[in-house]
């Protein structure tokens, strides 16, 4: 086993007897420079801080040294965007035990009074804060995991950028240490100065998200959401597509000729980890989807492939070929009979497969496919309030076909039910 403990900013003294216990038995102790120091010298024992890059060579470092006898540190709770997790992905759970102790956020929750459960965590270690983006709902309460000193000033930019300037921030540093501080303030005003790393911001989103057009989770934002030429499956119709999608956490979604990638980010923004799959044959408006996906705050959760799907060209085929089996299916367009057969052959059990057709000869595609697969044919017409002089009219827009079906599950699971 490989033994990974936790240790907070107070240092060795608020390690438990057990824990310490271990690390004092270990032949070899691996950490960061600042763990390792935290500990008292031990004869014989054998210190190795972290390669670089670290996941890289983890696999290496390992390899030399083995697992047995082998103690990792780690700040607080190591499965929060911590080293606990990368070995679990290296290693597998069955070769790695995790000793944790109270975890920065935790303990930034202590201190500014925040239930767990009315508590968002958000880590921007390592990553764009471009992630928060999804998380500034009216009065949400969020504890972000800082990459370093920098974060909080980043994070005061972009809630001014999106309207959220009274949003009260509060970072903390060294938390539970000897050198724990803070500095509050509300996002228009934040000093720019960077605060000392190890650093956890607090904040707690003012009542003006509510005006942001991609707030809250719910699907069908404004067109005006996103940027795109006019490709975009417009926000009633969308709802509706989402809604037989059903975003679940951790789903996959394949969104095929996914123009503006709306339907893909509202799918990624709806669910917790769930994670979307947007093939696009044209390079402006792949561009155009990654943008979107980082403004709405999904940029790892959209990913964006270039290929043409429409007539299974062997380009398309093969990039289908080696991407993971989808949970759900989403074709805006351009849906073929051989694309059909191979998007519901691939789908998992349960998977979910939603089509739109606008003109004939599209909807003549559906009905053949509602008849392979069954499921359920919808025509779908809109009708906007438009001025028409010094009054209003209707104004219809293209009536979509949609078509919408559920994958079975085999025999014996549907029994299990």
């Amino acid at each position: 086993m490989i033994e990974v403990v936790g240790i907070e900013d107070a240092g060795w003294a608020s390690v438990p007897a057990r824990e310490q216990d271990l690390v004092c038995r270990s032949r070899h102790l691996v950490g960061g420079a600042r763990h390792l120091a935290l500990v008292p010298e031990i004869e014989g024992q054998i210190r190795t801080p972290w390669p670089t890059p670290m996941r890289a060579q983890l696999p290496a470092l390992f390899e030399q040294i083995g697992t047995e006898g082998v103690v990792v540190l780690a700040s607080g709770d190591p499965l929060r965007s911590g080293v606990a997790s990368t070995l679990i992905d290296l290693f597998g759970r069955e070769t790695v035990r995790v000793h944790p102790s109270l975890s920065s956020e935790t303990l930034a929750r202590a201190r500014m009074g925040w239930p767990a459960e009315e508590t968002t965590v958000v880590t921007l270690v390592g990553r764009s804060v471009d992630r928060l983006r999804r998380h500034l709902d009216p009065r949400a309460r969020l504890v972000v995991l800082c990459s370093d000193g920098s974060t909080p000033a980043e994070v005061a930019a972009l809630l001014v950028q999106e309207g959220c300037g009274s949003s009260r921030l509060t970072a903390w540093w060294h938390l539970g240490g000897p050198k724990e501080g803070s500095r509050s303030g509300a996002a228009r005003d934040w000093d720019v100065e960077p605060t000392p790393d190890l650093v956890v911001l607090a904040v707690e989103v003012d009542d003006l998200a509510a005006a942001r057009s991609s707030s809250g989770p719910a699907p069908g934002r404004p067109e005006e959401a996103f940027e795109h030429d006019g490709q975009i499956t417009k926000r009633d119709v969308r709802a509706s597509a989402l809604a037989h999608l059903r975003p679940t956490p951790g789903a996959t979604l394949w969104d095929l000729g996914a123009g503006s990638g709306a339907v893909a980010i509202e799918w990624a923004l709806a669910a917790r980890c769930a994670r979307a799959v947007a093939l696009e044959r044209d390079p402006g408006r792949a561009a155009r989807i990654r943008a979107n996906a980082a403004r709405l705050g999904v940029p790892r959760e959209v990913e964006v492939v270039e290929a043409d799907h429409g007539a299974l060209s062997p380009e398309g085929a093969s990039v289908l070929d080696a991407l993971p089996d989808p949970d759900a299916v989403f074709v805006g367009g351009g849906l073929t009979s051989e694309l059909a057969d191979l998007a519901w052959g691939r789908l998992r059990p349960g998977g979910r497969l939603v089509a739109h057709a606008v003109t004939l000869s599209a909807e003549s595609v559906l009905v053949a496919a509602h008849q392979r697969h069954g499921g359920h044919l919808t025509r779908l017409s809109v009708e906007h309030a438009t001025p028409l002089g010094p009054h209003l009219s209707w104004t219809p827009a293209r009536a979509i076909v949609q078509w919408s079906a559920q994958k079975p599950a085999p025999p014996h699971e549907q029994g299990m039910s």
